[in-house]
């Protein structure tokens, strides 16, 4: 048996033991979100809206069965009139109306009608998009006790931003890896915090079927409704844009104004 110095056992020792230590603590840390590019991203990053209108498609057919988007109204999905949306207005009426929401009392005070059910109407472009419980302890009561979060700001409230949102996304209900306890009625998901996450998968192949004949991937609606859920958190995130590269163009058209004037006071004081 071959013996090795005491300073080298000890340090191989302390090796072995940081790296078991490593490996241990990686299993909970969330790995880092996946480097995936936007359209929005950049200077001079812009939404595209064949892509936007699929994120509200699986938005509205797959998470606002659990998640509420309360700070955004139906008008604001809108492109006429100098919109920041994805659809016409026309489209936008039918969209709201498709949404049922609380109705005013009727003619005799009334809330609720003969079977005592809340009375209801159809959404107008006015109105913001109906939570999709009551309130707190109904959602909680329909998810396990976990209170799923309203998405409005989810991307700008995140951080990691859109590739943090769609990491995780794509990485819930993945395979746990040996050693790693998934905690009673969870999922384990590499790129959330503890990696044990309440939200059931929310994706796969074919969840919804795209009105463009786009292929719906579990990957393709992810980026889709990110995309969207990015727009929701910014809507103005072009005219944002188009005003900071306006203001640098003037800023380099008047330093060269500047710097010209300077050269004509001053080329005789030489």
């Amino acid at each position: 048996m071959k013996i090795l110095p005491l300073g080298l056992s000890l340090a191989a020792l302390l090796a072995m033991s940081g790296t078991a230590f490593a490996q241990s603590a990686d299993l909970s840390e969330p790995l880092s979100p996946k480097d995936v590019h936007w359209s929005f991203e950049g200077p001079l990053g812009m939404y595209d809206r064949a892509q936007l209108q699929r994120g509200f498609q699986v938005y509205k057919e797959v998470c606002s069965a659990c998640h509420s988007l309360t700070r955004v109204s139906f008008h604001d999905l809108s492109y006429d009139n100098g919109g920041s949306g994805m659809f016409s207005d026309a489209q936008v009426k039918a969209i709201a109306a498709s949404y049922k929401l609380p109705a005013e009392p009727n003619d005799k005070g009334e809330t609720v009608d003969a079977s005592g059910q809340p009375l209801m109407r159809p959404g107008i472009p006015a109105d913001h998009f109906p939570p999709p419980f009551a309130n707190e302890e109904a959602a909680r009561a329909s998810n396990g006790g976990a209170l799923p979060p309203d998405q409005s700001l989810i991307v700008k409230a995140r951080d990691g931003g859109a590739q943090y949102i769609y990491s995780v996304v794509t990485g819930d209900g993945a395979h746990a890896p040996a050693g790693f306890k998934v905690m009673d009625n969870k999922y384990y998901d590499p790129y959330f915090a503890g990696r044990n996450i309440s939200m059931p998968p929310p994706l796969n192949d074919d969840s919804v079927t795209y009105s463009d004949g786009t292929k719906a991937t579990k990957d393709q609606e992810a980026r889709d409704v990110v995309a969207f859920l990015s727009w929701a958190g910014e809507p103005k995130l072009e005219e944002r844009h188009q005003l900071g590269f306006g203001v640098m163009a003037f800023m380099i058209l008047l330093s060269g104004m500047l710097y010209l004037s300077y050269r004509k006071l001053w080329k005789d004081q030489h």
